[in-house]
Formats: C-alpha cells, sequence, structure tokens
C-alpha cells in the first residue's frame, strides 16, 4: 500500500470516528447508568487496529478525539475520552498481540470497552480526589 493510500485510509477512519461520535451524542440513551454512551466510535479503534497496525491506530485515535473535542466538546470531556480511548487500546494492542489465536476480535473489543471505563473512572478518581468513584465501574460494564 502506498503512503498516499494509506493516509487516505486513516483519514477516512478518523471520519468515520468523528462521524459516528455525532450520531452518538444524538442517541437517547435509555439506560440508567448516567453519562453511558454505546462506544460507536470506538469501532474504528478496532477496525484501524486489524487494518493497519499500533501506530496507526494510536495516531487515528489522538486525531478522532482533538477533532470530536473540538467539534463539540470540552476540556473536561477530552481528559476523560484521552484516558479511556489509550487504556482501552494498550490493552487492545496487547490481546491482540499476546492471544492473537486464542481471542476473537469481539474479545479484543468487548476488552476495551471495559478497560475503556477504567480509564475514565480512574480519571474521574483523580479528578474529585476519591477511590469511591470505581464503585461505579460494575454499573458500567452492564
Amino acid at each position: 500500500m502506498t503512503k498516499t493510500r494509506k493516509m487516505v485510509f486513516l483519514s477516512l477512519l478518523v471520519s468515520q470516528g468523528l462521524v459516528l461520535h455525532i450520531i452518538e451524542s444524538m442517541i437517547p440513551v435509555p439506560f440508567i447508568t448516567p453519562g453511558a454512551k454505546l462506544g460507536l466510535a470506538n469501532i474504528v479503534t478496532v477496525v484501524s487496529l486489524y487494518l493497519f497496525g499500533e501506530i496507526e491506530t494510536f495516531m487515528v485515535i489522538i486525531v478522532r478525539l482533538l477533532l470530536s473535542s473540538v467539534l463539540g466538546g470540552s476540556i473536561s470531556s477530552l481528559l476523560y475520552s484521552i484516558a479511556g480511548a489509550l487504556f482501552s487500546f494498550i490493552v487492545m494492542a496487547l490481546i491482540k498481540r499476546v492471544g492473537r489465536d486464542k481471542v476473537s476480535i469481539i474479545g479484543v473489543s468487548s476488552a476495551g470497552a471495559v478497560f475503556h471505563n477504567i480509564g475514565q473512572i480512574t480519571i474521574a478518581a483523580l479528578i474529585v480526589q476519591n477511590v469511591n468513584v470505581s464503585l461505579y465501574i460494575p454499573i458500567l460494564t452492564m
């Protein structure tokens, strides 16, 4: 794959992530958990990880998060998003690398979802300086 073609595909993944982020913000969430979202934009992370690799996926994540924040977010939402995305990315990359033959793409994605929540709860605990926020994790992982 040429560099130009690769850049175009990565740009398309970023734009798809942005579109999914915008669509997700319009969907009313009927969950009991306040602030819970489906995480549709994270589909792009999984696709990128399997199609390209870790470095490219990291770039897609950072660009998507920065653009999402600029288009309709805040500094605090950027902090939570970065923490969740980085925790998720690290775990998914490790599981994909170590458990290549043992863990399916669904397993990798599920682990990423759980660790995305853990990353966001970790930032929340640091901001409010109270570890009791971690009691929210079981509710988020349902």
